[in-house]
């Protein structure tokens, strides 16, 4: 019987799950907004909203436990100084799932995760070429 038992397995061993979540949350941190299956998704959002709580603590303590947890030096930072600092108002809720549809290949549920208060990057309209005069040739 599967009394108690509330974690998603995902169908991969402990290992395997553990380091999946580890890089699809630095890849969060780091990009702010990931494309994933409805069930990573979902597994992720328990993990991640640990992890700012972790951040909007900002003690030494924290910092060593985030350390822990994650394997980039520079998503903690990112974490810490960028992201956590944005939630210093909010409870919980960092982030959402935006669900996309089946995915094409087997029709797997596939939705976007990213955080609540996201940035959004300027994006710069790219230099039109001059357009040489055409020469007609004879």
């Amino acid at each position: 019987m599967r009394h108690r038992k509330l974690r998603t397995r995902l169908g991969r061993p402990t290992a395997h799950r553990q380091a999946l979540l580890r890089n699809l949350a630095c890849a969060l941190i780091e990009q702010e907004r990931i494309h994933t299956t409805d069930a990573k998704a979902k597994e992720l959002r328990k993990f991640i909203e640990r992890l700012v709580t972790l951040g909007k603590q900002g003690t030494t303590h924290a910092r060593r436990l985030a350390f822990s947890l994650l394997p980039k030096k520079q998503a903690i930072h990112k974490l810490f100084e960028e992201i956590a600092p944005r939630f210093k108002d909010r409870s919980g809720g960092y982030t959402r799932i935006v669900k996309d549809g089946p995915r094409q290949g087997d029709s797997a549920m596939m939705s976007y995760i990213e955080f609540t208060e996201r940035v959004e990057k300027e994006v710069k309209p790219k230099k039109r070429k001059k357009e040489r005069p055409v020469i007609p040739r004879f």
